[in-house]
């Protein structure tokens, strides 16, 4: 990389979008750690816990694959200063929204987790709109191209 593309691109583009791309890599180890829970590990949860996490439907699943893959390769986008990284941003935020509606509107993830179990979820909402704003943002900037 140039000076010349260095000094062009604000230092604070590099840190969101690294700090982003670390967050989507939290993501996606829960993920991992998720699909991969062994059924010793599922017996130890709370019964309704236990219940939502064994009822979770293979289209709900893909989803949250979708949303933690699907914004980590934005980021990664981003960091590499593509602008294919705000299509890929949109379709995790869609993975969000899939995995949202199947915890709230169909499993009641409230009466399991209780009304605090809405504090992540917001914040994995927020985080996400953002970044596709960011990534247009930058687009518009001629950060990414």
């Amino acid at each position: 990389m140039s000076d010349e593309t260095r000094s062009t691109v604000p230092r604070s583009f590099w840190v969101i979008a690294a700090l982003a791309l670390a967050w989507n890599l939290v993501g996606v180890y829960a993920y991992i750690g998720q699909v991969t829970m062994t059924d010793e590990a599922v017996m130890q949860l709370p019964e309704a816990q236990r219940t939502f996490y064994q009822t979770v439907p293979a289209w709900a699943v893909g989803a949250f694959a979708i949303a933690v893959f699907g914004g980590a390769l934005g980021c990664l986008l981003l960091l590499l200063r593509k602008s294919l990284a705000t299509p890929v941003l949109v379709l995790s935020l869609a993975g969000v929204a899939v995995q949202m509606y199947h915890s709230f509107a169909i499993a009641n993830a409230i009466d399991v987790y209780g009304p605090g179990g809405l504090v992540m979820p917001a914040m994995i909402v927020v985080i996400a709109v953002f970044l596709i704003w960011y990534a247009r943002h930058a687009a518009t900037k001629g950060w990414i191209s």
